[in-house]
């Protein structure tokens, strides 16, 4: 899979670091009393939530506006193609605005529209695949995966070892790591994306941190003596 235009902003925090995890309030709507007290952001989505039930598209509009830009860069980061990213966002969007009536708020409005772009890049992933099993199949010839332009980076030779490494993860691995160290969600909102639990999110991340760990040190000095 290719990682590519992925940001190494998580470069140096691959080493587990202790981060206070903020709690998602779930939406509820509300019959009759006053909304509770919340922030900005739960309230925006609130808002945003009842404007794309009500069927106004400025909603959805808003929705691209605020959000667009980081569906793409996930679908992105899952698909290894900008123009399958694409697609994958404007599949989401079509998805969310025909299964707006089934939201009942589980999960904040947002979250749940990302739970749905994520499980859209599975399936074109899926769909991908199955394409290349019958080409090979059939002996057609598969033409080279077309390579993505990079953003300048200070170090490309680490970025060539992390998307290496990242490329070795689990799928599970790979997912949790892209969406809390690169797109910087909270467990509470992995959780609802991928369906998991918090601590099954925190235990693959741990998992996801470990086996890259492993991949990217360099050998210690004993070791490469004992090789010798």
């Amino acid at each position: 899979m290719g990682i590519t235009g992925l940001a190494l902003t998580w470069e140096t925090r691959i080493p587990p670091v202790a981060r206070r995890e903020r709690r998602v309030e779930p939406f509820r709507e509300q019959v009759g009393t006053q909304a509770p007290a919340v922030d900005a952001s739960h309230r925006e989505d609130f808002e945003l939530a009842a404007a794309c039930r009500s069927g106004d598209l400025r909603a959805y509009e808003r929705l691209y506006l605020l959000h667009g830009a980081r569906m793409k860069n996930l679908a992105r980061n899952i698909l290894g193609s900008s123009a399958d990213a694409e697609d994958a966002v404007q599949e989401t969007f079509l998805k969310v605005q025909r299964g707006i009536a089934s939201f009942r708020g589980q999960s904040s409005f947002v979250t749940w529209s990302f739970r749905i772009l994520v499980n859209t890049c599975y399936d074109a992933r899926r769909s991908r695949l199955r394409k290349k099993e019958v080409a090979s199949e059939d002996d057609q010839p598969e033409t080279a995966p077309r390579r993505e332009p990079r953003a300048p980076v200070a170090h490309p030779s680490l970025r060539l070892a992390l998307e290496t490494a990242l490329a070795k993860l689990t799928r599970h691995q790979r997912d949790v790591f892209l969406l809390y160290e690169v797109e910087g969600f909270r467990h509470a909102e992995i959780s609802g994306m991928l369906e998991i639990t918090e601590a099954a999110s925190k235990n693959t991340l741990f998992q996801a941190k470990k086996n890259l760990r492993q991949m990217l040190e360099p050998p210690r000095a004993h070791d490469a003596a004992g090789a010798r």
